[in-house]
């Protein structure tokens, strides 16, 4: 786990300067401080910051091959690599460190550009092959480690954070056509950035840059399946997926650092615990975060766990306090605008961690594996709504609910408010459906909020489903969640709150193994019911006698902020008066989301940290 950052010069008469790849890398120094690396042939630098992990006194980078003509800088950890360096030793290669960097070399030499078929893990790595005189750029299948990338003048540029980019060409303009996707989604999806010329190299993809030139192909993508072909074997699945959680989390446990798990009491973070806890032969360390809002707490579901299985269980708590500097440390650490508020308690989480292990284990993708979202229960409602409710029904219920809710404020007035807005949903298509789930107001209403021009997001949706063969909504919500959400919010948070305090994190249901397997599951196992009891039912099934029946039958909690709460709160008068001043945004449109959740009307704390944030990155950005 670590931080790279390169150059290569299309000119080719002109040699990189040492001095430019150091200041690249100096710049995510907390990605790595555990030693730096440097590598220049000519027109061609890679740059390496070191967090150890794995081959504490022999990973050293870049790392080449004997002939010294392959050079790689590398961010992640290939979790089979003890597998493949048996493999490849039968095929005649032989190593000289303990480190899986060293096997993808050879994987590399063995294999090319396929070696990436054979890598389970996740990983951003640079290789220079100064034979065939090209930079091959690789990232994992479902995007755990970030990528950037640039063409600058006749220079290109790579690095794990946009900042390291940034260090070479200074100010680059903002790319405002972002702005209707970011106030939607809260972050800005791949392959783009905020920024014109920087990209995000997507998930599954890999560039090859050479001859002045570079291009970007697949090597990964989900299962080409359709309705007809998904599985149903109920007891040939548990056994796989069972077979495939031991596997998983037994190679991820592989480290010559102390390590431990993030705990929140939920299913994924405890189905992950009880494993590790099976096969450690040692009290695994946990870490949770908590609130004192009781509503947003889980505290008293992960102690179950912790207790249960005798960790070394640590907790901390996020308050409102801590507003304004997670907003400073947010701003520094995404280089963007991103505003998924569970930034908040993970950056504080990793920062708890980091104080005792250099590496965790987490419940990272469970909801998006194993169809854990609300979403996916409404719209299993929403086929049953729209075929068995009466038409008179259909118009009425919505009006009741809203009238119930203009009567009422504070919790009830935010159930009956999502009720609403699930009733209106059924009635239009999925694609309208899906971005009604981003925010809590009518998207016209978001819409309004720009006074500039935006890229519209009913064309990012189409573009996005456009290459899913399913059609029922169900699984196209699935394919939305593991191809967009998953890698530009989930995961680009968690990298970026984990790094920033210098921790790496695994995620052991996201081996690719699993993600596949489930993607080709029907929705009949995946939720058989729309009740709670129906969420994540195949996970269930495997940990049924591993878990206690509170934590396998609670109601899911998500990892939500409290931000409505602290929103609500006199002190952040002088913040919303800030961004409601805001040129491009509509000022009496931001007064009026302010008032509603002043009053407890409707939740708009999330929209309104995103707001928050936008403002002061322009701000920033501006000075």
């Amino acid at each position: 786990m670590c931080g790279i950052a390169g150059i290569l010069d299309f000119e080719n008469g002109k040699s990189v300067s040492k001095e430019m790849l150091k200041k690249m890398a100096d710049t995510i120094s907390y990605r790595g401080p555990d030693g730096e690396g440097f590598f220049i042939d000519s027109y061609v630098g890679l740059a390496h910051r070191r967090l150890s992990i794995i081959d504490l006194g022999g990973g050293d980078q870049p790392m080449f091959n004997e002939r010294k003509t392959i050079s790689i800088v590398f961010n992640g950890e290939i979790y089979n690599y003890l597998e493949l360096k048996e493999e490849l030793k039968k095929l005649g290669h032989s190593f000289t460190t303990s480190s899986d960097t060293e096997v993808i070399i050879k994987a590399y030499e063995q294999w090319g550009f396929a070696c990436q078929e054979k890598l389970n893990g996740m990983w951003a790595f640079a290789l220079w092959d100064a034979v065939e005189q090209h930079l091959f750029l690789s990232r994992d299948r479902l995007g755990e480690k970030p990528l950037n990338y640039m063409q600058h003048e006749n220079t290109f540029l790579f690095g794990s954070e946009i900042k390291s980019i940034l260090a070479y060409t200074g100010a680059v303009e903002p790319d405002t056509d972002m702005d209707e996707l970011y106030l939607f989604f809260g972050y800005v999806p791949s392959p783009n950035t905020y920024y014109k010329s920087i990209k995000k190299l997507p998930p599954g993809k890999y560039l090859v840059v050479k001859n002045k030139k570079f291009t970007e192909y697949t090597y990964w993508d989900l299962p080409d399946i359709d309705e007809l072909d998904l599985r149903k074997d109920k007891s040939k699945i548990t056994a796989e997926l069972n077979e495939l959680l031991y596997d998983s989390i037994r190679m991820r446990m592989r480290s010559d650092v102390p390590y431990g798990a993030f705990l929140s009491g939920g299913l994924d973070s405890s189905a992950i615990l009880a494993i590790m806890s099976e096969i450690s032969s040692f009290p695994v360390k946990t870490f949770t975060i908590g609130f004192n809002e009781k509503a947003f707490d889980e505290r008293d579901n992960a102690r179950v766990i912790a207790n249960k299985f005798r960790t070394e269980h640590s907790e901390k708590i996020v308050d409102k306090t801590s507003l304004e500097k997670s907003l400073a440390d947010i701003l520094h650490h995404f280089d963007e605008p991103f505003a998924d508020p569970a930034a908040i308690p993970t950056s504080y989480l990793a920062e708890s961690a980091a104080k005792h292990v250099k590496m965790v284990l987490t419940g990272d993708g469970g909801d998006e594996v194993f169809a854990g979202y609300s979403n996916y229960q409404s719209e299993l409602f929403a086929s049953s709504y729209q075929s068995r409710v009466p038409a008179f029904l259909k118009k009425s219920l919505p009006v009741m609910v809203n009238g119930l809710g203009n009567i009422v404020t504070g919790n009830m007035r935010y159930k009956l408010n999502r009720i609403n807005r699930v009733l209106d949903s059924f009635n239009v298509t999925f694609d309208e459906r899906l971005i009604t789930k981003f925010v809590k107001v009518p998207p016209v209403e978001i819409k309004r909020l720009l006074n500039r021009k935006a890229f519209p997001i009913e064309d990012f949706i189409s573009n996005s489903l456009s290459h899913c063969r399913l059609k029922d909504p169900f699984y196209r919500l699935n394919y939305f969640h593991l191809k967009v959400s998953l890698p530009d919010q989930m995961l680009i948070k968690v990298d970026k709150t984990s790094m920033a305090h210098s921790l790496e994190t695994r995620a052991p249901l996201l081996d690719y193994r699993i993600v596949e397997l489930m993607y080709q599951v029907d929705k009949s196992l995946k939720m058989p019911t729309y009740t709670d009891k129906g969420v994540k039912y195949m996970l269930k099934n495997v940990m049924q006698n591993k878990l206690p029946d509170e934590i396998l039958n609670r109601r899911k909690q998500g990892f939500e902020v409290p931000l409505r709460e602290w929103f609500r709160d006199s002190e952040f008068d002088n913040v919303f008066n800030a961004i409601s001043s805001s040129k491009f945004l509509d000022q009496n449109l931001i007064k009026k989301l302010i008032a509603e959740n002043h009053k407890g009307q409707v939740d708009h704390g999330t929209l309104l940290w995103r707001i928050l944030l936008l403002q002061r990155w322009v701000a920033q950005a501006d000075t």
